[in-house]
């Protein structure tokens, strides 16, 4: 039993037009809605993967993962197994599924839903010392190009207590441990990516930032490029991970948290003796890429 997919992450905010402008800003296509939530979603998936709904404050509303067919029910049952109480959804969620809070109260929702992916890429076509893989053929960009977000990798969260929560996660909803780097942050799969769900120590709960993968590294900087001409302040990147290796840059959402924008993620197959490493502090966040601003990891949902 396991959940199989992360599905969507949902946010209450003050204001859902800024929140819109934001990600559609960011690559993101609105989805029909069926009431006052914004949905939104990559351009080649018919799934929403952020909701926004109207709320007092920015925080996280639920996230939603997928566990279809039997695993749906075998999720069910290893729930019940480990006294984990269902509970009613919170209010405008969507209907279906069942609904529990994790250790920090977050709802999570899980549904009889799989993993949807979007259409392939052509091939990455790079020439690198020994190796041709273009010829005859320009590889700078066109003028005017943004980013498309192809789906949604993961979602990271602040955590009030690191190791409850990779219990709940592992233990209840079958996730497995990837790495992690002491009690900073851990990082969790349900797929085949490094991670799906990470966390991140802090004296509360909150939401950090949603993550979604785009085609290649010119996408991660012309993304970054059109947030900036779009009147987003400085946000963090372009550089690369250590742990799960991509490369990324984070764009400052109007309430504090992030999108990131991600590429070449660490792939481990399902059955594979992947073994998690407990990386040393240095290693938490980066290995080349600009200094991380000093606000990286505040909490911004416990001011005020």
């Amino acid at each position: 039993m396991a959940v199989k997919a992360l599905l969507h992450y949902a946010l209450d905010v003050p204001d859902q037009g800024a929140g819109e402008k934001f990600y559609t800003s960011f690559g993101l296509t609105n989805a029909s809605s069926r009431d006052n939530t914004v949905r939104l979603r990559p351009a080649a998936l018919a799934r929403e993967s952020v909701l926004l709904y109207a709320g007092p404050k920015k925080r996280l509303h639920h996230l939603a993962f997928g566990a279809p067919g039997d695993e749906y029910e075998a999720t069910r049952a290893a729930v019940r197994r480990a006294s984990v109480r269902e509970v009613d959804p919170p209010r405008g969620a969507p209907e279906g599924g069942f609904w529990l809070r994790d250790p920090d109260g977050n709802a999570v929702n899980v549904r009889n839903e799989g993993r949807v992916l979007p259409p392939a890429d052509p091939p990455l076509q790079i020439n690198s010392p020994g190796h041709i893989g273009r010829e005859v053929r320009r590889a700078c960009p066109e003028a005017g190009q943004g980013a498309r977000p192809r789906r949604l990798g993961h979602v990271l969260l602040f955590a009030g207590d690191l190791d409850r929560q990779l219990d709940f996660y592992t233990r209840v909803l079958g996730m497995k441990l990837s790495d992690r780097c002491q009690k900073i942050i851990a990082f969790l799969r349900c797929t085949t990516d490094h991670h799906n769900l990470a966390f991140l120590t802090s004296p509360g709960p909150g939401f950090h930032h949603g993550s979604f993968e785009v085609g290649n590294v010119d996408e991660i900087a012309l993304g970054a490029q059109r947030m900036l001409e779009n009147g987003r302040p400085p946000g963090w990147g372009v550089g690369r991970h250590v742990i799960g290796s991509n490369f990324f840059y984070y764009v400052r959402d109007p309430w504090g948290s992030f999108a990131e924008y991600f590429h070449d993620l660490d792939y481990i197959p399902e059955q594979c003796a992947w073994e998690p490493r407990d990386f040393p502090e240095g290693d938490a966040l980066y290995r080349w890429g600009p200094p991380v601003p000093e606000d990286f990891g505040l909490n911004r949902e416990l001011e005020g």
